[in-house]
């Protein structure tokens, strides 16, 4: 297998990268029509940027990632991605995910891409139980 470039380790883009590229080595051993795509919420912007992207939409809290692919009775999986050491969840994120759940979507709190990739592995299994910090 191929190794997964961690350059930049220790910053919540470097985790997010290399799962993305951990993703897609293994999409087609674990679930080929599934589809796993980040949501660019978050970093820096200027006034107006962030202005016309909350007016387009965009929600405070909204997890890092999605995983498009239903399993047991959820309709996909939110993935808030945190840096392996240090990450924190926001206010806006604790009050949001529970909505999510309640909508049928799993959400699922990582702490690292490996840690990522365990969960990602688990919900295809159909062994993915929610936590939450």
């Amino acid at each position: 297998m191929a190794r997964i470039n961690t350059a930049g380790a220790g910053s919540e883009s470097a985790e997010q990268k290399a799962l993305v590229q951990w993703w897609g080595m293994m999409r087609q051993h674990l679930a080929p029509g599934a589809i796993l795509h980040s949501i660019p919420n978050g970093g820096a912007r200027s006034i107006a940027t962030g202005a016309r992207l909350k007016a387009e939409g965009a929600v405070a809290g909204i997890p890092d990632l999605f995983l498009a692919c239903a399993r047991s009775g959820r309709h996909g999986l939110y993935i808030e991605l945190k840096k392996a050491k240090g990450g924190r969840v926001s206010e806006s994120q604790r009050n949001l995910f529970p909505l999510l759940e309640a909508q049928g979507y799993g959400v699922a709190i990582c702490y690292g891409w490996h840690e990522a990739a365990e969960t990602v592995e688990a919900y295809l299994a159909d062994r993915w139980e929610p936590s939450h910090e």
